[in-house]
């Protein structure tokens, strides 16, 4: 194929790639408001009829986090081996739009904690494997920008949320003889089973069996990923989704990861309450959720722009702790005024924290890049165990007493861990660059590896080497 050839190829694949995969972004709308309509609900009479206290809705948050945090590995492990990952992740969209419908059933707290740990169960494959896909079709310098476009599903949710929140919760009062807050619930469920039909036939697959794609730009979709990093993203063929469990696990990184990532979710963990914090400004219900939406469209277009400038310098530390930053001055401002314009604004600046939230997540592909098995692990273990950090959260924001400042100094604390933890891990991948420089850690792959590289790029043995010591980590 000449380069000119190539070129047009390659162009032709991102643009349906990218098409496909926009309904990721749509499914992680859904995904986002399934989890998190109980703060909207919360609003419109869901404690007085389950009768909860702080401590029981508190619970109805985090047991969510609990499935979500057993399930993560092993599907990760199942969507790596899968020859169609769209039907897999299709169908689990499906079955927790049914579970989120059976919300608006419930009648009592036991009920509540059972359907949210359901929930959290199923729920528990989409975000792990939609990273998974992302990271075996995009190289290291494509991929934050699609990750942010992924993650701005997140933050559309957040502000959709408040809207859908006002418009059902102040419209279906009474309607056909159910409360607002359950009709919230059927709505969103059946919605996202909807869209679950049609991400099964919209998702790609792998670059090498997926549907819609010409031979050519499947052969261009596997030569890209290999030319990325210098091997094959593939296991070979006697390695078990376990071997790549046993490499996560020997791999002090993913430990530096999971630990700051952890701080950095308690951090954020103000997202599930964010109608809540709102309402401290004083005003009704419908005001209240619908200027909540704001903030969230402004830390949308922070992220994009965010990420785009990350992927453009090939630089993630300065990406992420610029966002923590403005999220610090956020909190800093909502414990020391009294003013709601200013603590208005602050909402604004703690909302465009998740601007490195996104750019972590692409960190961590990159930092993990080959085998995939290993990849796939990697992902999965530390985004559940960070879960532990929304376990935590849904009990740091009950303390209400003078304007949730001592929440807010909870936080604040763990941003300051989280900057210290990227730091420690942004030295281990120096070091391990300088130790590529230096030829100290020879980076040569496995035979069967090499010889997998040697197949697609046309290339030999000795050749392939030098294509992975090209590599470096992004820092």
């Amino acid at each position: 194929m000449s380069p000119k050839r190539r070129k047009e190829v390659e162009k032709r694949l991102k643009m349906k790639l990218d098409l496909r995969c926009s309904i990721f972004v749509l499914m992680y709308i859904m995904n986002y408001l399934d989890r998190n309509n109980l703060g909207a609900a919360r609003l419109k009479g869901l404690e007085a009829d389950l009768q909860l206290d702080q401590n029981k809705y508190s619970t109805c948050l985090s047991i969510l986090y609990v499935g979500y945090i057993l399930m993560q590995i092993p599907s990760n492990m199942i969507i790596n081996i899968v020859p169609r990952p769209s039907w897999y992740i299709g169908t689990v969209m499906l079955i927790w739009g049914m579970i989120s419908t059976l919300s608006g059933n419930v009648k009592d707290f036991g009920g509540m904690v059972a359907i949210r740990f359901c929930i959290g169960f199923v729920e528990a494959a989409f975000l792990p494997g939609a990273l998974l896909i992302l990271s075996k079709w995009y190289t290291r310098s494509e991929l934050t920008k699609r990750n942010a476009i992924l993650f701005c599903g997140n933050l559309i949710s957040n502000a959709f949320s408040s809207l859908v929140g006002a418009g059902v919760l102040s419209n279906m009062e009474g309607t056909l003889g159910h409360r607002a807050w359950r009709w919230l619930f059927w709505i969103e469920g059946a919605t996202t089973m909807f869209i679950a039909l049609f991400a099964m036939f919209i998702l790609p697959d792998l670059p090498h069996n997926t549907r819609g794609f010409t031979e050519e730009e499947r052969i261009v979709a596997v030569l890209r990923m290999t030319e990325d990093v210098g091997k094959a993203d593939v296991d070979s063929e006697d390695m078990s989704p376990f071997a790549g469990l046993i490499m996560a696990v020997k791999d002090l990184k993913i430990y530096v990861m999971m630990l700051t990532f952890t701080a950095y979710v308690v951090g954020l963990s103000f997202n599930a309450f964010f109608p809540t914090l709102t309402q401290t400004l004083g005003f009704a219900y419908v005001p209240t959720l619908l200027m909540s939406a704001p903030p969230w469209v402004f830390s949308c277009i922070v992220s994009l722009i965010n990420a785009w400038h990350a992927d453009r310098t090939e630089e993630r530390f300065w990406h992420i702790i610029g966002p923590i930053l403005a999220g610090l001055a956020g909190f800093i401002i909502s414990m020391s005024t009294e003013n709601v314009a200013a603590r208005y604004v602050a909402l604004f600046l703690q909302a465009s924290a998740y601007a490195g939230f996104i750019v972590f997540y692409s960190w961590i592909s990159s930092s993990f890049p080959r085998p995939p098995a290993k990849r796939a692990v990697a992902i999965a273990m530390i985004n559940a165990f960070s879960q532990l950090g929304n376990i935590a959260g849904s009990y740091v924001w009950g303390m209400k007493e003078n304007g949730y400042r001592k929440s807010y100094g909870i936080v604040t604390a763990m941003f300051g861990v989280t900057i210290v933890g990227c730091y420690i891990f942004r030295v281990i991948l120096q070091r391990l660059n300088k130790q590529i420089d230096e030829g100290e850690a020879a980076r040569v792959s496995a035979g069967d590896v090499a010889e997998a590289t040697t197949k697609v790029e046309g290339v030999s043995v000795e050749e392939g080497t030098k294509m992975v010591r090209g590599f470096r980590y992004l820092v």
